[in-house]
C-alpha cells in the first residue's frame, strides 16, 4: 500500500524542492548514525530543509563534522540503508495515527450505548496495542519511500555552523549543516 502511494506521488516525491529536504532528511539521520557509534549517551534531535539540516544536543563541533562528510560518503558509496532511523518523526507520526484510528475504532464498537464496557475496554486496547506494533515497520517504510532519499545523488555539504541559544534559562546547542544541490 505505501509502495502504491509512493509510485502515485513519485512526480511530487521528484520536485527539486522536496527531492532536497528528502536527501537532507537522510544525510541528518545517517550523521545521527555515526554520532551514535562514536558518542554514548547521545541526546539529539534534527531537522531537515531544503537548505540542509539543524542538530539540536550538545556535541562537540568536530564529531558532527566527521560524522556529516561520513554519512554522505557512506551514502554516496550505496549504504542508504542510513537514512532510515528509529526515531524519527514519521515513526512518532505514524505511531500516534494508528493509535489514534484503532483507539476511536475500539471506542466507537457498541458506542450507542453510553454504559462503559469492559468488552469495549478491551476491544480497545488490543486494537492500540496491535496498531503500536504494525507501526514501527510502517514508520520505517514511510521512511524509506516517502520521507528520505538515501540516494544523495549530488548533495555536497558547505558548511557546518555551531549556535548557542538560551532555551528557557537552558543552553542549547544547535548545529546547521548547510547542504547545496541533492
Amino acid at each position: 500500500m505505501i509502495q502504491a502511494f509512493a509510485n502515485v506521488a513519485r512526480p511530487l516525491l521528484e520536485h527539486s524542492l522536496i527531492r532536497r529536504v528528502r536527501r537532507n532528511h537522510a544525510l541528518e539521520h545517517a550523521t545521527v548514525h555515526m554520532l551514535t557509534r562514536k558518542l554514548k549517551n547521545l541526546r539529539v534531535a534534527g531537522r531537515a530543509s531544503d537548505s540542509g539540516f539543524v542538530l539540536m544536543g550538545d556535541i562537540p563541533t568536530d564529531a558532527v563534522e566527521k560524522a556529516a562528510h561520513e554519512a554522505l560518503t557512506r551514502l554516496q558509496r550505496g549504504e542508504h540503508k542510513l537514512a532510515i532511523h528509529p526515531n524519527c518523526g514519521t515513526n512518532l507520526v505514524t505511531t500516534g495515527v494508528m493509535s489514534t484510528m484503532a483507539a476511536t475504532i475500539g471506542l466507537s464498537v457498541g458506542s450507542n450505548t453510553r454504559r462503559f464496557s469492559a468488552d469495549r475496554f478491551s476491544l480497545t486496547l488490543m486494537l492500540t496495542i496491535l496498531a503500536l506494533i504494525v507501526s514501527q515497520p510502517l514508520g520505517m517504510r514511510i521512511q524509506e519511500l516517502i520521507t528520505t532519499k538515501g540516494d544523495p545523488g549530488d548533495l555536497e555539504i558547505i558548511e557546518i555552523n555551531r549556535r548557542e541559544i538560551n532555551w528557557f534559562g537552558h543552553k542549547m546547542v544547535m548545529h546547521h549543516i548547510a547542504t547545496r544541490r541533492g
